[in-house]
């Protein structure tokens, strides 16, 4: 059989390709779609690529579709369907970056770290500052899969109290092995004061944060979204940073890269990053990993894991 992995062309192609090729030789790793057609039964791709009718067109004798990533967002599940096609996803590569990034931007508010960065940096040396504990915090998680998971059991050693909500409740075991506490939205929208989303772009959680829920959300709330920026409605947002309601952690964006002269940018009680929640060294080399194992065991006949579809 033939994979083909269709890539962003900022990654480290030749790396990638040295160490697939070990392990799949014959792979053809590209880092485009500009060709007209490709008889490869496997194809890898990242949510960099968007896997449509047109792009699946090009891939006649597709058998295999695996995203390395958690999301797969940028897939049209009805034409994959359609067509037959398996569809996996990645779900745990990326749970430990996900979740230190997200410690960390929450320690950025918690810690006051602008303003003592930007006292130093003036030639001043503050006696007093709103710095705040971790320990003690209500931390709400809103999606409690693979990456909600890891972020509770950091949390829980470091003596936050997670409360969580997600469609599918976990079991009471599973519930008391994490640490964790199960509420319904609006309570842990109300109750947190930090707050992280974790759940996948869908009809259902699409915009699933608006003005209600912001302005539910206590005075100062911390809000952290890693997850997809259409779960968010954003004016909605932007209005909650422009009223001083809450702080916020913004790994994701309607359009990437955003529209930088969006008033987003323009409050200095929000922190933003790339896209890049996920990206580590690290955690690259993990997804290349599950995600070159998966493929294997489709090509020898064993049923892959993490299947979507």
């Amino acid at each position: 059989m033939k994979v083909t992995a269709i890539l962003p062309p900022f990654l480290p192609i030749e790396d990638i390709r040295k160490t697939a090729s070990s392990i799949l030789p014959g792979i053809e790793i590209r880092t485009d779609l500009d060709f007209a057609g490709d008889k490869s039964d496997v194809l890898i791709a990242t949510t960099f690529t968007h896997i449509g009718r047109e792009e699946l067109d090009k891939f006649p004798s597709l058998k295999f579709l695996q995203i390395a990533s958690t999301g797969y967002d940028n897939v049209d599940l009805e034409e994959v369907k359609k067509r037959n096609i398996i569809l996996c996803n990645s779900p745990t590569s990326n749970k430990e970056s996900v979740a230190e990034h997200v410690i960390g931007m929450a320690l950025y508010f918690l810690k006051d770290f602008k303003f003592l960065d930007s006292e130093i940096r003036s030639g001043n040396w503050p006696l007093l500052t709103a710095s705040r504990d971790l320990k003690g915090k209500i931390f709400g998680i809103i999606g409690m899969g693979a990456i909600g998971k890891r972020l509770a059991e950091r949390l829980v050693v470091m003596g936050a109290g997670v409360i969580y909500y997600d469609a599918r409740r976990l079991s009471e075991k599973s519930e008391d092995d994490l640490g964790v506490t199960y509420v319904p939205l609006d309570e842990l929208i109300s109750s947190a004061d930090i707050i992280s989303l974790h759940v996948p772009l869908t009809d259902d959680t699409r915009k699933m944060i608006s003005r209600k829920q912001f302005e539910a959300m206590k005075q100062g709330c911390i809000f952290i979204n890693t997850s997809r920026a259409e779960v968010v409605h954003t004016p909605d947002l932007i209005r909650a940073l422009k009223e001083g309601r809450i702080k916020a952690g913004i790994d994701v964006y309607d359009k990437e890269p955003p529209d930088f002269s969006s008033d987003l940018f323009k409050k200095d009680n929000a922190l933003f990053s790339p896209h890049i929640a996920g990206v580590t060294i690290e955690s690259q080399g993990r997804f290349i990993e599950e995600t070159v194992a998966n493929v294997i065991r489709f090509l020898q006949g064993v049923d892959p894991i993490n299947r979507v579809i």
